[in-house]
């Protein structure tokens, strides 16, 4: 009896996996794991634009914060875990000096000026996308 009752165990677990494949339904199954895929990238992309992108999106500077990973981070008007940019535009003018000193943190890295939570260095970054970033991030003042 015990011998009846494993292999019926055994049966009703391979039925309910699936045991063999039919092409009917592995097909429908990859449409619908395609389609769930799709809905899920879309659903991603739409939460990471929401507060990231203003409309000047096209500027270089957000062309490269957008490359980059500084929107992990930081977003346009609300704080994450650094600064919103447009906290960091209100903080420091448009200054050539002030654009120098903020690509070289972004370059760098940096702790201190917004709390105890260092912003990492992105040492790959030129200093000329650094200024074009800044500049953008200036560009946000309320």
């Amino acid at each position: 009896m015990k011998k009846v009752f494993a292999v019926l165990c055994i049966s009703a677990v391979i039925s309910a996996c699936g045991g063999g494949t039919k092409t009917g339904t592995a097909d429908s199954t990859n449409a619908a794991n395609q389609t769930a895929k799709q809905s899920e990238s879309s659903a991603d992309t739409n939460v990471n634009k929401t507060g990231n992108e203003p409309s000047g999106a096209t500027s270089p500077g957000a062309k490269l914060l957008a490359a980059n990973d500084c929107l992990t981070c930081h977003k346009v008007d609300v704080k994450v875990i650094g600064p919103a940019y447009q906290d960091v535009a209100a903080k420091y003018p448009a200054t050539e000096a002030n654009i120098d000193t903020l690509a070289n943190k972004v370059i760098r890295g940096g702790k201190g000026n917004w709390g105890d939570v260092p912003m990492t260095a992105h040492p790959t970054i030129s200093q000329s996308d650094a200024k074009e970033m800044v500049k953008y991030v200036l560009s946000l003042k309320k």
